[in-house]
């Protein structure tokens, strides 16, 4: 996410659902490789069906999050809150929900991204750091 950090909240719409679709489609690939290899298809097509649809769906929510998070910035005209974290992961969520076709699915997806979501700003805000050397 090269860059990401660097576009103030609420601006560049467009960059931001870029840069966040480009990992997730990232993550998606990744994820459709092993998944390929842990669970062997039965052809090279159901191989090729199985990383395209893991792609485009992570890639899809990658992007619905960046442009969640930056149009609630500049709707609620609140840029630093972590709330639209919140509200972009929540958004990714639901449509991880729709996607299959299930409600429970969609609100679990929904409080769990957007929690992670949230808790990632209010980190990066406040300087947190999960690896490395200590402060003393």
């Amino acid at each position: 996410m090269s860059g990401y950090w660097d576009i103030p909240e609420g601006t560049d719409c467009a960059r931001k659902a870029w840069l966040t679709g480009r990992l997730g489609a990232a993550i998606g690939l990744l994820g459709s490789a092993y998944h390929i290899v842990l669970f062997q298809p039965d052809t090279a097509l159901q191989a090729v069906q199985r990383a395209t649809t893991s792609t485009v769906t992570m890639a899809t929510l990658g992007a619905i999050f960046g442009v969640t998070t930056c149009l609630s910035a500049q709707i609620r005209d609140a840029p630093e809150d972590p709330l639209n974290y919140f509200i972009g992961g929540c958004a990714s969520g639901s449509i991880l929900g729709a996607r299959a076709h299930s409600f429970a699915t969609g609100m679990s997806a929904c409080v769990g991204l957007g929690l992670v979501a949230a808790f990632t700003k209010i980190g990066k805000k406040e300087g947190w750091r999960l690896v490395g050397t200590p402060r003393l």
